[in-house]
């Protein structure tokens, strides 16, 4: 009976030894993010998720860190120049793919608030904007899921094929950074397919995709007016406001650029971890759950916005 327990202890223990050794493996220098996003996806399809409830509250933590630290590589005035390039484009594209996002939702006959987290997803900061608006309309639990199965496997894919398509296509790491901006919805998809492309569309992308997270209050503030919720908590993104004081204390003080670059390599070190928990958190289950006309909503609305973003750019 004891050697029996015993056996039955290593077996259980094995998804969380495989879990922490492929975490482990993604602070080494040749992993890149795409390769993190699938270590963790393949994971979760062989052995499952040991620690779901843990990487749930310490994925967002990480990330914003991880954005936070990387504040100490850019630079204010050439942040102020690319904001300006990139907020017509914000402007249309977010109001365009809010309404093609209802057009649409009506179209298919997509649960309302199923469509409308999408859309909100799509248009702004994919599941920040969805866990920041999903309260204000009252959204359920699967509702919720449902939005953020579809746009994370469209993430994933993004994470994938962009750097590929950019290339391709011969855009400029200034190009890239825009794109990738504007067409990702995560936060982390996006510097994960930035920083693969060069430093310059890594710091492009990086500021451009942080002032477009700034919607959220607007939108949040439509979204309380449209659903008639008497919700006012807004779950604003503060640490943007800490990513903002990273750039100016590197713009304006003389800071050693031995401690920038520590500060920098834990920044990615930590983003390619994140990249491997929103990865283990892609299971089958969770994909199968998006369902036909939610999912194909939500590639419609990402091919859109993609291509004229892209349009828009060339």
């Amino acid at each position: 009976m004891a050697l029996i327990k015993k056996q039955l202890e290593v077996t259980l223990s094995i998804p969380k030894i495989a879990f922490i050794a492929m975490a482990v493996l993604c602070l080494f220098p040749f992993i890149s993010a795409p390769i993190a996003l699938i270590l963790g996806f393949s994971i979760t399809l062989f052995f499952g998720h040991p620690f779901e409830s843990e990487t749930t509250k310490l994925t967002p933590i990480l990330l914003q860190l991880s954005v936070v630290g990387m504040g100490f590589g850019m630079n204010l005035n050439s942040a102020i120049e690319v904001g300006k390039t990139g907020i017509l484009l914000t402007i249309c594209t977010l109001t365009t793919v809010l309404l093609l996002g209802f057009v649409l939702t009506k179209l298919f006959k997509v649960d309302h608030k199923v469509g409308f987290l999408i859309s909100v997803g799509t248009a702004i900061c994919g599941g920040s904007a969805i866990a920041a608006t999903s309260p204000l309309v009252k959204a359920k639990t699967q509702q919720i899921s449902v939005s953020l199965a579809a746009v994370f496997v469209l993430n994933a894919i993004a994470l994938l094929i962009f750097p590929a398509i950019g290339k391709l296509l011969h855009l400029t790491q200034e190009q890239f950074g825009l794109w990738c901006a504007v067409a990702i919805q995560d936060t982390s998809s996006v510097v994960g397919a930035s920083s693969k492309y060069g430093t310059k569309a890594l710091e492009i992308a990086t500021t451009v995709k942080l002032a477009r997270a700034l919607w959220i209050i607007p939108v949040s503030l439509f979204s309380i007016r449209r659903f008639k919720t008497k919700e006012t908590r807004l779950k604003i993104p503060y640490f943007i406001a800490f990513f903002l004081l990273a750039m100016i204390l590197n713009t304006y003080l003389p800071i050693p650029p031995v401690i920038n670059q520590t500060i920098l390599t834990l920044s990615k070190s930590s983003l390619i971890i994140t990249l491997f928990l929103i990865g283990a958190g892609l299971s089958l289950p969770a994909i199968k759950s998006i369902g036909f006309k939610p999912f194909i909503l939500a590639v419609i609305l990402w091919i859109f916005i993609s291509c004229s973003a892209l349009l828009f750019i060339c």
